[in-house]
């Protein structure tokens, strides 16, 4: 426990307050006692207007009954305005989940629009060196001439052509990912 020090009072200074506080009190009674407000004096009125008691009763019942069923219209509506929002929060989420879906169908078209051209391409390429294998295991006799179909048909010149056609289409690929890219 730390020490601690007692001041005690000053008695002078207490007293000083403390008839000062007794002066303003005083003077805060004397001035109520003069501003206080006088009797009030009314001209006497029938008040209740023209209606007579049974009226009024009746009509307070009428006001009654008509508060509790627009009270139940307010809690109908409310209700109603209630479903209302979660019919419209839960389309949105359907719209949303349907935009998903259509975006995913359209990326798996594409990839197997990509698989079956890697497939063809790869079919073609594979048939191509077949027949070129096929075009030079063929024997070169006299006795069975082949028709010279010109230079274009030799398997040196196909084969060239394919990989030309290879090229420009990965180039055609290439150029179409770049602008799908710039317009992302």
């Amino acid at each position: 426990v730390n020490p601690y020090v007692l001041i005690t009072p000053n008695e002078t200074r207490r007293n000083q307050l403390q008839q000062i506080a007794k002066k303003e009190l005083d003077d805060l009674e004397r001035w109520k006692e003069e501003h206080k407000p006088g009797p009030i004096k009314l001209v006497p009125q029938r008040l209740g207007g023209k209606e007579s008691e049974a009226q009024a009763r009746q009509k307070q019942q009428m006001i009654l009954t008509q508060s509790k069923y627009q009270q139940k219209h307010k809690r109908e509506e409310y209700i109603k305005a209630k479903k209302a929002a979660e019919e419209a929060e839960i389309l949105k989420k359907k719209a949303i989940q349907r935009e998903k879906a259509e975006t995913l169908e359209i990326k798996k078209r594409q990839q197997e629009m990509r698989r079956r051209e890697m497939f063809l391409e790869d079919q073609y390429y594979k048939t191509n060196e077949l027949l070129n294998r096929l075009d030079l295991g063929l024997p070169k006799s006299d006795s069975c001439q082949i028709a010279n179909h010109g230079p274009e048909s030799t398997a040196w010149t196909r084969s060239r052509t394919y990989k030309q056609v290879l090229r420009e289409d990965e180039n055609r690929r290439l150029e179409e990912m770049k602008q799908e890219q710039r317009r992302k």
